[in-house]
């Protein structure tokens, strides 16, 4: 018996390793975002990166909102739009996206875009791009130089209702269940578990002036 299970581990040992890995990818690139490409037929996530999605929001240092998101996938189509690629697929995603690393003249993608702070080291799934965002963040270069939440984070909020359309409007009006009309600005303790339901009467507002002029009173923390 022991003879036979061993053969057969042999057997499986055998057909495992002829398998063949998964082909090369190569094509010109359209981009779709800081961090996903399509390459002919193929959409690809790049590895090892999180770059902050396209409708996402951020807030300079002098307090205005930007929107950086839009900005960060234009600069990725100004720089790779066209470029002929050659991918490495290492897996599938949960949404059927093809994982890889991409490279344009043997240039690593991911690791440029960090570099230059258009993209974070998604670190949850791989360490590949950690310097290389620690070095953009001491220099400050592209998103390291604004505030604003973590991809994944916003990806959550925003599927929860919690982000508003307006990247210029994201002061949040809610009414508490004692029926207080209180305002929460971005960065504030509880800002980003406040949920806006606008068939409650809840808003969003563009300034604090139109929250205060609307009757919202400014949360204390």
């Amino acid at each position: 018996m022991l003879r036979i299970c061993s053969r057969f581990a042999l057997i499986a040992a055998l057909l495992l390793g002829a398998l063949p890995a998964m082909a090369e990818i190569t094509g010109k690139v359209r981009v779709i975002d800081g961090d996903t490409l399509d390459v002919g037929q193929t959409r690809i996530r790049l590895h090892g990166i999180d770059a902050p999605e396209s409708d996402q929001p951020c807030t300079t240092l002098s307090g205005q909102n930007w929107a950086c998101g839009d900005w960060i996938t234009r600069q990725v189509r100004d720089r790779f739009q066209g470029a002929k690629v050659r991918c490495e697929p290492l897996s599938k995603d949960r949404y059927g996206r093809t994982v890889a690393r991409c490279f344009v003249d043997g240039t690593d993608i991911a690791k440029v875009l960090v570099q230059e702070g258009l993209a974070f080291a998604y670190r949850k799934y791989s360490l590949d791009y950690d310097l290389d965002e620690k070095a953009a963040y001491v220099a400050n270069k592209g998103v390291h130089g604004f505030v604003l939440q973590s991809p994944a984070r916003y990806r959550l909020t925003r599927i929860k209702g919690r982000v508003g359309d307006d990247p210029d409007c994201q002061i949040k009006g809610n009414i508490s269940a004692s029926g207080k009309h209180i305002y929460h600005m971005p960065g504030q303790k509880f800002y980003d578990r406040t949920g806006i339901a606008p068939a409650k009467g809840e808003r969003w507002f563009c300034s604090e002036a139109q929250a205060k002029a609307s009757g919202w009173r400014p949360a204390k923390r």
